[in-house]
């Protein structure tokens, strides 16, 4: 497919996901402008990327730090673009990773969140971040589980990251309604570390291709969508969001 075509066909893939987001959004009687759709990059080179960013996404999805960090130092776009790191994040790489100002929604460790608030304070930033959950308790899966989010919480560096909320994934396997209830579960634990906490904690990244409909229903805010957006590219080495 040549790259005139490729553009064409990932902005009718764009159109075609936000329209579905917007009818699920109404049918249950939300808000459209409080869903952001995440568009998952990883693994699609940069040319592909630039090309969504053309389609009218202004959030991109990495879930290697140094992928998110190579194509935000390459790509030219006078548009105003959020980055989100989606993936596992090692210290040694939250230095150069946080220059260019993501969301992380992977803390999953004090130590980590540590590093993170060390790093942006001396690079005189804040960094927002929201605390992945295991809320299946797959043991395949990252992430905390409910309790160690809370002692987070209360151990909060003070300076240098807000917690703007929390990132959750429905477990392997799960049918639409597992899904729906472990969003659910999700929610429902972020209400409680809101009145914990005092903190706002607006923000539930939760949904993907397959279960973005439950999770919107279930209160989600950031949906993070990857495969359906480069359909019929030839994108070799894509694989689903995370």
């Amino acid at each position: 497919m040549n790259d005139e075509r490729s553009r064409q066909r990932i902005a009718e893939n764009w159109q075609r996901v936000r329209d579905e987001v917007g009818e699920v959004v109404v049918r249950c009687g939300r808000n459209p402008s409080d869903i952001r759709v995440v568009g998952v990059s990883k693994y699609v080179n940069t040319d592909l990327t630039q090309a969504l960013i053309e389609a009218g996404c202004r959030d991109l999805g990495e879930s290697r730090p140094q992928s998110l960090w190579q194509k935000a130092e390459q790509i030219q776009c006078v548009t105003a673009i959020t980055w989100h790191l989606i993936g596992h994040l090692q210290t040694n790489k939250v230095r150069r990773l946080i220059r260019h100002r993501p969301l992380i929604h992977s803390i999953d460790s004090q130590h980590l969140i540590q590093c993170v608030a060390d790093e942006s304070v001396g690079q005189g930033i804040a960094t927002k971040v929201l605390l992945e959950v295991n809320i299946s308790g797959d043991a395949a899966k990252t992430g905390l589980a409910p309790d160690a989010a809370e002692q987070i919480l209360q151990h909060l560096p003070s300076t240098g990251v807000e917690v703007v909320g929390l990132m959750a994934m429905a477990g392997w396997g799960t049918d639409p309604e597992q899904a729906r209830q472990q969003f659910e579960r999700t929610r429902e634990l972020r209400d409680r570390l809101r009145q914990l906490s005092g903190l706002p904690l607006t923000e539930l990244s939760m949904g993907m291709s397959g279960d973005f409909a439950e999770a919107i229903a279930e209160g989600s805010t950031m949906v993070r969508i990857g495969s359906r957006l480069f359909e019929g590219i030839d994108s070799k080495g894509f694989h689903e969001e995370a």
